[in-house]
């Protein structure tokens, strides 16, 4: 009986054991996931806090526009009709739109037919050329601005939108040639191979063939010339010296004062300027996602 008793108290001991060490690690499974959610918190905290203080700065009034939007005490829509109108931003938004669609359009074509070329071409000074596309890249801004200056004023295109598009077209080329020759030098060449056993061209090859495998490449680049020519600053306010030719990201400049910046009008700009950026990512990646499918499944 003895013996026995003795085992059962080790057998109560064991399980004792095993439902605090159970315990223990739920604790730690909780203090883990605790530590996380404050961690992942914070990071959203610091992320969104300047969205939330652009928003409502411009749904709130002159009187508590600013620091004083932390906690509005009531919302208005005259920040945004006064840009609208007296701060002539529509006419902003559209030189913008004109801008950024010559950008992106100029700026696929010409990175999808200069990676297919390095990618796939062999042809002498190929190495050189690809290294030159990426030092061009690495040229600071300021650097090229009176360069690019003198180039639009002798073709005469100051003040004009396709101007400023050619340009930024410029300016998006070489980081949009490297991307998109990373998609082309992706996609085996045993694709294109056959489809000429099949009986195909060479176009034929590359509408049917190769450009629905790149597709999600374009779709980045068309995304990244977007941005480059929506939030342009130095080039837009040297070569545009009209009021009515500004883009948004110049008329956003005059809503800072002297002495003082009128903060509602500023957050109110601020926001229509996000507005397309988002509208337009969001229309194009849904193909991002369909091409990246479906280029998964035909390579």
């Amino acid at each position: 009986m003895s013996t026995r008793t003795a085992s059962s108290m080790d057998d109560l001991q064991w399980e004792e054991e095993v439902r605090r060490s159970r315990r223990r690690g739920q604790f730690a499974r909780s203090g883990g996931l605790l530590g996380r959610g404050i961690g992942v918190a914070a990071i959203l905290l610091f992320t969104l806090f300047p969205v939330y203080f652009m928003l409502m700065s411009a749904f709130s009034d002159s009187t508590t526009s600013g620091t004083g939007a932390l906690l509005p005490t009531g919302i208005t829509f005259d920040n945004f009709v006064y840009v609208m109108t007296e701060g002539n931003f529509a006419v902003y938004l559209r030189n913008s739109l004109m801008v950024a669609g010559i950008t992106v359009a100029g700026a696929c074509v010409l990175a999808l037919l200069a990676s297919v070329a390095v990618a796939r071409f062999r042809f002498r000074f190929r190495t050189a050329v690809l290294v030159m596309i990426l030092v061009v890249q690495m040229v600071p801004l300021e650097a090229l601005v009176i360069p690019l200056f003198l180039q639009v004023r002798d073709l005469q295109m100051l003040n004009t939108v396709l101007g400023l598009g050619i340009v930024y077209i410029a300016l998006s080329l070489p980081l949009a040639v490297w991307m998109m020759r990373g998609f082309v030098a992706a996609v085996p060449q045993e694709v294109e191979e056959a489809a000429y056993i099949d009986g195909a061209s060479w176009p034929v090859m590359f509408w049917k063939v190769l450009f629905p495998l790149v597709a999600p490449g374009l779709v980045a680049t068309a995304i990244f010339s977007f941005i480059v020519a929506w939030n342009e600053f130095v080039l837009a306010l040297t070569f545009m010296q009209q009021a009515d030719k500004y883009t948004v990201a110049v008329g956003l400049r005059q809503f800072f004062g002297q002495y003082a910046n009128d903060w509602g009008h500023v957050m109110a700009a601020s926001t229509i300027i996000t507005i397309p950026v988002m509208i337009f990512f969001i229309l194009v990646q849904r193909f991002l996602v369909a091409g990246l499918v479906q280029g998964a499944v035909k390579g």
